[in-house]
């Protein structure tokens, strides 16, 4: 499998966080966002959208992170991987949270902290009070739950915990959400190789955010 990425980019490293808790060596495959390799012809005839992560296997071709994610544990994982339950209840709540990260979440992360960074906008405001409250909704499934989807760490978990570290590259103050704090923690002592794949990369979005430069697509 191709895999096509840049370490900065959050949702590339979840996917990474995952394959790595799969045991699958992906072929790495480094885009340079900073050049707009993404814009190269080789890259756009395989993915028109031109973002990053992108998984090539055989055949397929697919972006969007969390597809990459259901994907890889849906093929390559054990037939009853607790990562992603074939149980149709416990798969609903996990599919939510991934959904809520990728339409809720994620977005309003980015709603608030692209223009307070990149465009100047001021800081609080109705941007920030929603993603407050997606964060407030977040503190609560885990107040209930060790995880995001229940007892164990399910694909939701790896999916959130990358944006989770985007806060803080934005050194947002989670100390008002203690379960999300917690939990936090905890994904960084258990995920496999956590500090190898997304401290590093982590550092880099957070040099892109100080210097400006973080105008570049993902999924």
């Amino acid at each position: 499998m191709d895999f096509y990425y840049h370490p900065a980019s959050p949702y590339c490293r979840s996917v990474l966080l995952v394959a790595r808790a799969l045991k699958l060596n992906l072929n790495m495959q480094f885009v340079d966002l900073m050049k707009d390799e993404q814009m190269r012809p080789t890259f756009t005839a395989l993915n028109p959208f031109h973002c990053v992560p992108t998984l090539a296997d055989n055949d397929l071709t697919l972006w969007e992170s969390r597809a990459i994610l259901v994907y890889l544990v849906d093929k390559y994982g054990r037939t009853n991987s607790r990562l992603y339950p074939k149980d149709a209840k416990t798969r609903a709540i996990v599919n939510q949270r991934l959904f809520f990260d990728h339409g809720t979440l994620a977005t309003r992360l980015e709603d608030y902290y692209y223009p307070v960074y990149f465009e100047g906008a001021p800081a609080g405001g109705e941007k920030l009070e929603k993603l407050e409250e997606a964060l407030e909704l977040l503190n609560g499934y885990l107040i209930s739950n060790p995880y995001a989807a229940g007892p164990n760490i399910t694909l939701a978990d790896y999916s959130l915990v990358a944006t989770v570290s985007s806060l803080e590259v934005v050194q947002h103050d989670l100390s008002k959400y203690p379960a999300i704090a917690a939990w936090y923690e905890g994904c960084k002592a258990t995920m496999v190789d956590f500090q190898e794949i997304n401290e590093s990369g982590m550092q880099q979005y957070r040099a892109y955010f100080e210097s400006g430069l973080v105008t570049t697509p993902a999924a």
